[in-house]
């Protein structure tokens, strides 16, 4: 369903320890990105596509903190996300980072709401 949470993002000052941490106290498969300086954070069983098979449920995401990433982001599922960047700062958000093209999964940007919070936006490749 578009417009639903779909991921979501925690940065992190020291990224090794706190994977240790996700993964000690919650038992999340930790799948690192070296190429990407990222990891995937699996917190539910995934199918072949890499979705969650469990309806609801999200996986999520881990980054060195800097820049924008400061505090954990959600991230939402969109059709488009330049698109979605319009309706945002038409409503009053602003956009923080526009669209990203994320290897060939899909784009993601950033915009922050009314209330200064960094929200991530998601648009499958098609």
């Amino acid at each position: 369903m578009k417009g639903s949470v779909t991921h979501f993002e925690i940065p992190a000052d020291d990224v090794t320890r706190a994977e240790r941490f996700y993964h000690d106290a919650f038992g999340w498969n930790i799948q690192d990105m070296p190429e990407m300086s990222y990891a995937m954070l699996g917190t539910t069983p995934s199918g072949q596509d890499g979705r969650p098979k469990d309806p609801g449920a999200i996986n999520g995401g881990m980054m060195k903190r800097s820049g924008l990433f400061t505090a954990p982001v959600v991230t939402i599922d969109v059709d488009d996300i330049d698109e979605a960047l319009a309706t945002v700062e038409k409503n009053g958000g602003k956009t923080r980072m526009g669209r990203q093209a994320v290897g060939d999964m899909g784009f993601t940007g950033y915009f922050a709401d009314t209330e200064g919070n960094l929200i991530g936006l998601w648009q499958s490749a098609r």
